[in-house]
């Protein structure tokens, strides 16, 4: 284990987490606020702990997976617990366990909030608080990847451990001017959402924060009606947006080069699109006596389907008060989550299609134990190893989220309260049912269930890997 190396990368993530600070500083300045200097000093602290660690570039520059997972983990709990200070130093979070909630909740694009008045935070927390999401969204160390000097096929490792999906493919040969290009097109696709919502009136602050949130699929709001209280055609604008940060941004790459057979044979992004437009449709049938209107079911359905499957959690109506069947889509399109490769959490479409294929595939060979039959996704044959971690993934998935279930409910909440949260922490959702409904926050769970919830928000959001490396004793024999 080459734990200089890993001490390096913490530096350097520290440092860019520290520059990251001083934005909400001036926001901060703008608004002549108090909580500025809290930013200044965290920013002042993390830079400082960043230059200190990474002082030294080490002299063995050889990084491989386990490295590389290690590092993606330990990078993320450093952010947290040094973006979760401000909110402690000013008082305006006063307690670290629910600052580092919410910090966790923000970077990891949950939207799990422990708030119950958001608009008494100052502008420059509630920039931070939505910031976050936009930092978290495609991950810090694919930014760092593009500056970060490596030994050649280092970055990879770091790529594949932060990156969501069952497998990580590099747009251009190097992995460096890949980051380049996802971040290009992320940075992109988040200017053009807020000139769109600011252009058609919303205020300039609403418009950048909601478009970090949505551009992460986080789902932070700046007010305590989510978006409910917005013109109808900004909600539209907003749900366009949660669909479009949904999608696999290699579709986006393929684009720009103007690959469209390589576009349209994508399974993923066929099923994508193909389950919320069922689901819009079916809810909307539910729905529609509810608000009296076609045209006003249809929005409120496209709404929070599109914010549910691509794990956003903006609302625009309390659905926890509509009908089961409706409640019941929801919560599935919980588990399914967005396509690979997005800033959407969940298991993931591309997951559920290698999943269910080689379920299929199984199933053949109990029929013809001679034939022969291979999993394929988008005409290619899916590798053995890929197919692996997919079931490897399944497994884990299902154990940590009934411990974490079970761990929860020592706090002698109802089970559809208890089920939601750790559905909608564990696939970095945010809103639940019932007590974690879309009105309502995570502040009465008790700390360790917080904790619980934490872990799952980070695990969630890091592919559970890294987060079960970091904690397993067979990372380290080999020191």
């Amino acid at each position: 284990m080459n734990f200089k190396m890993i001490r390096y990368i913490l530096g350097n993530v520290l440092k860019a987490e520290g520059v990251m600070l001083l934005l909400p500083a001036v926001v901060g300045l703008l608004y002549q606020e108090k909580s500025t200097w809290a930013f200044l000093l965290c920013a002042f602290l993390c830079f400082l702990t960043g230059f200190f660690l990474s002082f030294k570039k080490p002299k063995n520059p050889v990084f491989y997976a386990t490295e590389g997972y290690v590092s993606v983990a330990l990078c993320w709990l450093a952010m947290s617990l040094f973006g979760a200070l401000p909110f402690v130093v000013s008082s305006e979070i006063p307690s670290f366990t629910n600052a580092l909630f919410e910090t966790v909740s923000g970077f990891t694009t949950t939207g799990a909030s422990i708030l119950s008045d958001v608009e008494a935070l100052s502008h420059c927390m509630l920039f931070w608080r939505s910031f976050t999401h936009w930092i978290g969204g495609m991950g810090v160390l694919v930014f760092i990847l593009t500056i970060l000097p490596l030994r050649t096929g280092s970055h990879v490792y770091l790529m594949k451990a932060e990156s969501p999906g069952p497998s990580v493919e590099k747009l251009v040969p190097k992995i460096q001017n890949t980051s380049l290009i996802l971040y290009g097109i992320y940075s992109a696709l988040t200017l053009l959402e807020m000139i769109l919502l600011f252009a058609t009136g919303m205020p300039l602050f609403d418009a950048v924060t909601i478009s970090f949130g949505t551009a992460g699929t986080g789902g932070f709001a700046v007010k305590n009606s989510g978006l409910a209280d917005y013109a109808p055609h900004l909600q539209n604008i907003v749900t366009v947006f949660m669909i479009l940060f949904g999608v696999n941004f290699n579709i986006y790459f393929l684009m720009l080069i103007r690959r469209w057979k390589s576009i349209l044979k994508s399974e993923e992004i066929r099923l994508y699109l193909g389950i919320i437009l069922a689901s819009v449709a079916v809810i909307t049938g539910y729905i529609y006596n509810i608000y009296g209107s076609l045209s006003a079911a249809v929005r409120h359905a496209a709404f929070q389907v599109g914010s549910i499957i691509t794990t956003t959690g903006f609302s625009t109506t309390d659905f926890n008060t509509w009908p089961a069947v409706p409640k019941v889509i929801l919560v599935t399109l919980m588990f399914v989550g967005a396509c690979a490769g997005s800033t959407g959490g969940g298991i993931k479409v591309s997951r559920l299609i290698i999943f269910i294929k080689s379920l299929g595939t199984e199933l053949f060979h109990f029929s013809h134990p001679h034939g022969v039959k291979k999993v394929k996704m988008d005409g290619n044959i899916v590798s053995d190893n890929v197919t692996r971690s997919v079931h490897t993934y399944m497994a884990a998935y299902i154990l940590i989220f009934v411990f974490s279930l079970l761990l929860i409910s020592l706090d002698n909440m109802d089970f559809e309260s208890n089920f939601t949260a750790i559905a909608a922490t564990f696939n970095n959702i945010g809103p639940g049912l019932s007590a974690v409904g879309p009105t309502q926050n995570f502040g009465f769970f008790s700390n360790p269930s917080k904790f619980v919830m934490i872990f799952d928000m980070l695990a969630g959001r890091l592919e559970l890997f890294p987060m079960l490396i970091l904690f397993s004793p067979y990372t380290y024999k080999r020191c």
